[in-house]
């Protein structure tokens, strides 16, 4: 298994450190979901949820790690920034107060953005 964290890293600031640690959970939960695909040959996917309130919810929006992995890829290269803030939102588990302080950006804009970027998601991945 490939070393996920490096000892050596040269930490800028707080917003550095959680952008690496919510493209690690992604990495982390990509490469169980591609596992576990692999040993069942297409069976039950490893499934996160785009819900607020609870992840264990199952209400439909459920949607499968690999397809949000391939959206979230999509989205970065047209909006880094929507992506960012659904990664560090789903992945690192940021508030909107949190995500607004890290992103230098208002509060208002992270809930646009989040919204937009949820509709995307789920319009790209049905």
């Amino acid at each position: 298994m490939q070393q996920l964290i490096r000892a050596d890293v040269d930490w800028h600031d707080r917003n550095h450190f959680f952008a690496i640690s919510a493209r690690m959970m992604r990495r982390i939960l990509v490469n169980h979901a591609n596992a576990k695909n692999a040993a069942k040959r297409g069976g039950d996917a490893l499934r996160v949820t785009l819900h607020e309130y609870d992840a264990r919810q199952e209400d439909g929006n459920d949607i499968e790690v690999l397809a949000l992995d391939r959206a979230l890829t999509e989205l970065q290269a047209f909006d880094e920034r929507k992506a960012q803030i659904v990664e560090l939102h789903y992945f690192a588990g940021l508030s909107y107060v949190e995500l607004a302080h890290v992103m230098n950006i208002a509060e208002s804009t992270v809930h646009s953005d989040l919204r937009t970027a949820k509709a995307w998601l789920h319009s790209k991945i049905a």
